[in-house]
């Protein structure tokens, strides 16, 4: 078998393979060359999820006839104007896209620059079938019509309308989120599916794109090191989904799906976010150009950097610092559901019981007994036992206003505080509460050198299957500086020597068995200061106020107060929320005032 060059509409269908791999991927590369050329305003129109077609029109630089034809051909771009590509600027530099999306698709190229005449392509499946005069305003024009219509193979693998489109938008809005100084639209079957105009607030244009909630329950990330700048929004942990459809990372201004990013917002989160929920997060990267190699895949959607562990660490820091500056902040919106559950009608309360009338006892009145009075011979009837209790108030309590999570005003089922603030009722979850006081406690003896321990009086003996004990064996000297002194005892059994003593008198054996099911779960990845951290969650829920236990009213505002200084206290070390506030006007709708 003799060895022969291919034609080109076959050198540029193969190409179309990896650049083009459905509507949403040519979407991608002609809105990016909409943005490398200056363009304010960008408008999309999409057909059947962009399979029939897609249109996009800019007002940027346009281009002339000679340059339009060199457009079409492989690799001829204009944003490479040296041969150094280590020092790439534009989203776009390969010279492909054109190429690629007009050997599978009818594409029909109109553009026109500021103060020449428009002029237009039409290149279908490879073969240019039309050129001339075009009217049209200065910008750029580009339509797709029919994408693989002509490669039924590859046709036929593409999803339906519905989430080709769904596809499509999610291209448009993590390229608007990065580029907050050009308005975008999408269209979809002549219907409005986004307008977001020109804004210079990049936390309000992502909030825009994502849930306008996010606004209120986000902090602002920003963080320099080593001439490397982290900027962008970040939920807060009760803020989350149940996929991980809305973390967004850009390097440069470019959209990228890495894993080493989305590594390091799940390491930011940990321990402070359910396993099965995802952060929603918008991160904006800017790595000097030989920091940062985006020519690793054709469709520009991975990069490789020269320090990852910087990085990684630089997100991890990042979002945490933030989200320390955030207090006890929680998302704080009672769920619909709760509420209409409040509202549903209340059956009627059966009927009092009538008990036998009792009369009261014969008292003394100076001297002589006397029987009861007319005013006191009524009825008199059993009342239900209280179901709080008032204990003497020693100290004035304290003012409402003083304090954002209230005033303690009693507790019920044992488990949960009720305070009053100023603007409305705050019940606390006080185990989970607790559990986040006592995690951060331990972090910070932990960042002072090391956390205290208390020596139990008989060493307590803990039987685990081999493999647990091997774990725990192996991270004895991490376990040591969190206070857990550990030892191995036999093949199957580990002795517990001394327990943190910011956790009191607990469970040792509980805390083991957690422990060594913790450490199964760990990533090798991993940095001892994050493995800390897990066993530090693990070990502060077992040395937390548990649920259950009866709490005066000066341990509960002792809670209350501990929380408003102490960061992430809104969410457990599970990712569950602390607190939540039922505000003056949630409680009026309850009651029809409102």
């Amino acid at each position: 078998m003799s060895i022969r060059r291919l034609p080109e509409h076959l050198i540029n269908r193969i190409a179309a393979g990896e650049v083009v791999e459905r509507p949403a991927s040519a979407l991608k590369e002609l809105v990016e060359n909409a943005i490398d050329a200056g363009a304010a305003r960008i408008a999309v129109a999409l057909v059947a999820g962009g399979v029939e077609r897609i249109e996009v029109a800019d007002d940027g630089c346009g281009m002339t006839p000679d340059e339009m034809a060199l457009a079409c051909e492989r690799h001829a771009t204009s944003k490479l104007p040296s041969d150094d590509i280590d020092s790439v600027a534009t989203l776009g530099f390969r010279g492909e896209a054109l190429p690629s999306i007009a050997s599978v698709a009818r594409l029909t190229l109109e553009s026109r620059p500021r103060g020449a005449d428009g002029w237009a392509r039409t290149i279908d499946n490879g073969v240019l079938v039309r050129e001339g005069p075009a009217a049209l305003p200065p910008g750029t024009r580009v339509v797709v019509e029919g994408l693989f219509a002509k490669v039924p193979a590859r046709r036929k693998f593409l999803r339906s309308t519905r989430g080709e489109y769904a596809a499509c938008l999610d291209v448009v809005k993590r390229l608007a989120m990065a580029r907050p100084d050009i308005a975008f639209t999408v269209e979809h079957e002549g219907r409005r599916a986004l307008a977001a105009l020109q804004a210079e607030d990049r936390p309000g244009r992502v909030a825009l794109l994502t849930d306008r909630a996010l606004a209120e329950n986000s902090v602002a990330v920003d963080l320099e090191r080593e001439g490397v700048v982290l900027g962008g929004v970040a939920g807060l942990p009760t803020f989350h989904r149940g996929i991980a459809d809305h973390q967004y990372l850009f390097v440069n201004g470019r959209p990228v799906k890495d894993r080493l990013l989305i590594g390091a917002i799940r390491g930011a989160y940990a321990e402070m976010m359910p396993r099965d929920r995802h952060a929603v997060v918008a991160l904006f990267l800017d790595v000097p150009p030989d920091q940062v190699d985006v020519n690793v895949h054709p469709a520009k959607t991975e990069v490789r950097f020269r320090d990852p562990a910087m990085i990684r660490g630089m997100i991890v820091s990042g979002i945490r610092r933030a989200l320390d500056g955030a207090g006890h902040r929680v998302t704080n919106r009672p769920a619909e559901d709760a509420l209409a559950m409040w509202r549903s009608e209340i059956d009627t309360p059966p009927p009092v019981e009538r008990q036998p009338t009792i009369w009261p006892a014969m008292t003394q009145h100076h001297g002589a007994a006397i029987g009861p009075s007319v005013a006191d011979r009524r009825p008199a009837f059993f009342a239900p036992p209280p179901q709080a209790r008032a204990e003497p108030a020693f100290a004035p309590p304290p003012e409402r206003a003083d304090h954002p999570l209230g005033v303690a005003r009693g507790q019920v089922a044992k488990t949960y505080i009720i305070a009053e603030a100023e603007d409305g009722l705050v019940i606390v979850d006080q185990h989970a509460a607790h559990e986040r006081l006592v995690l951060e406690r331990m972090r910070r003896a932990l960042a002072g050198g090391r956390v205290a321990s208390q020596a139990l009086l008989i060493p307590e003996v803990v039987e685990l299957d081999e493999p647990g004990c091997d774990r725990l064996e192996a991270r004895a000297a991490e376990l040591a500086e969190l206070g857990l002194e550990l030892e191995r005892f036999g093949p199957r059994a580990i002795l517990v020597r001394a327990t943190p003593a910011l956790l009191g008198a607990g469970d040792p054996a509980g805390l083991i068995t957690d422990l060594a099911d913790e450490l199964a779960a760990f990533d090798q990845a991993l940095s001892l200061r994050e493995r800390l951290d897990a066993v530090a969650g693990t070990m502060a829920c077992h040395g937390s106020v548990r649920a259950g236990r009866v709490l005066s009213v000066a341990e509960m505002n002792a809670l209350l107060r501990e929380m408003e200084v102490t960061p992430h206290s809104g969410q457990c070390n599970h990712g569950r929320p602390t607190w939540v506030k039922l505000a003056h006007g949630d409680i009026e709708k309850l009651f029809g005032r409102k």
